[in-house]
């Protein structure tokens, strides 16, 4: 490789062959290390050679480091095998993918000192029910109830059946439509999703964004086979977005912060919706927890989020419900 040290993320593409969206999701996933610059990703000379390394060892994913260290790694069997520990006792687990997940555990690591701070990838369904297993130890949901018009505390209610949990307000979002640039297809909303002239690229079950298309989808009184491409799934709001922008579906659900990093796509805000970190009652007494609390109130998370763009931070902080 070049003595280059720093790269943008259109570079690292370029020197693995790949689309600069396949780059952004490598980074969610914890297979490529990445910082911020402003509003700008960088990645290390360093870090693509580890990764070249990893991927000819057949080991994409980021081993786990020393206590200390601030590196992020993603939760996985190859996490815990390295531990030498159960997934419950691998660090403090936090299950989400939004990208301000991220932020916090920053701030997990940096300020609270705790040096184990996993992320799980797995949407907001899956990640309840592995709240109820003990296999995270902090849910994050955006699950959208149809019937009563209400964010998270039905299914909370209903996935952890016997368990009493605090439910505290992230950020709330909006959630709309991907259409290419120009929408050339003039989808304007909900009631485009009976259209048989439009293909759509859906999200994975278990995640949020699907729950509400699927909620939606009853409330029209409308079969998933009416929706040309309900079927064909991507497994986060970039790839979902960059399926749009690259000709291969008319439109797709995601949030306003994901349009925004990936060009040749607009997006049509339909619905706010609210982000919750869901945690045990049973542990919320606990320093790690009041520490996660303490950081989601603070005025430095909030103004770091507020970097990000397009989240609506009125209520980041408060206790939304206890069941």
């Amino acid at each position: 490789m070049s003595e280059k040290t720093i790269y943008t993320a259109q570079e690292v593409a370029d020197i693995l062959k790949i689309s600069k969206n396949t780059v952004y999701e490598m980074i969610k996933r914890g297979e490529l290390l990445a910082y911020k610059v402003g509003n700008k990703m960088r990645i290390s000379n360093q870090e693509i050679d580890d990764y070249m390394k990893r991927s000819l060892n057949g080991q994409a994913v980021r081993q786990i480091t020393a206590p200390g260290s601030g590196t992020n790694t993603r939760y996985d069997e190859t996490v815990t095998e390295a531990l030498g520990a159960s997934p419950a006792d691998a660090g403090f687990v936090v299950c989400g993918q939004d990208i301000a997940l991220d932020v916090l555990v920053r701030y997990l690591q940096s300020e609270a000192g705790i040096p184990y701070v996993l992320r799980s990838y797995y949407g907001s369904y899956n990640g309840l029910y592995l709240l109820y297993q003990d296999k995270v130890h902090v849910a994050s949901s955006h699950l959208w109830d149809g019937k009563e018009d209400v964010y998270n505390v039905p299914y909370v209610e209903r996935m952890l059946p016997g368990v009493s949990a605090v439910i505290l307000r992230l950020f709330q979002r909006m959630q709309g439509f991907y259409v290419p640039r120009g929408n050339p297809k003039n989808i304007t909303g909900w009631q485009d999703l009976g259209r048989d002239d439009i293909f759509l690229i859906n999200r994975e079950k278990g995640s949020g964004t699907r729950v509400m298309l699927d909620e939606r989808l009853r409330l029209s009184k409308l079969a998933s086979h009416q929706v040309p491409g309900y079927h064909n799934e991507c497994t986060s709001h970039l790839a979902a977005a960059g399926a749009v922008s690259r000709g291969e579906a008319d439109f797709a659900m995601g949030n306003a912060v994901s349009a925004r990093m990936v060009s040749g796509v607009e997006f049509i805000p339909l619905q706010q919706e609210c982000y919750d970190l869901i945690v045990k009652k049973e542990n919320w007494g606990k320093p790690r927890y009041q520490a996660l609390y303490q950081i989601v109130s603070s005025e430095a998370f909030r103004r770091e989020l507020e970097g990000l763009g397009s989240y609506n931070l009125s209520e980041t902080g408060r206790i939304i419900a206890e069941t």
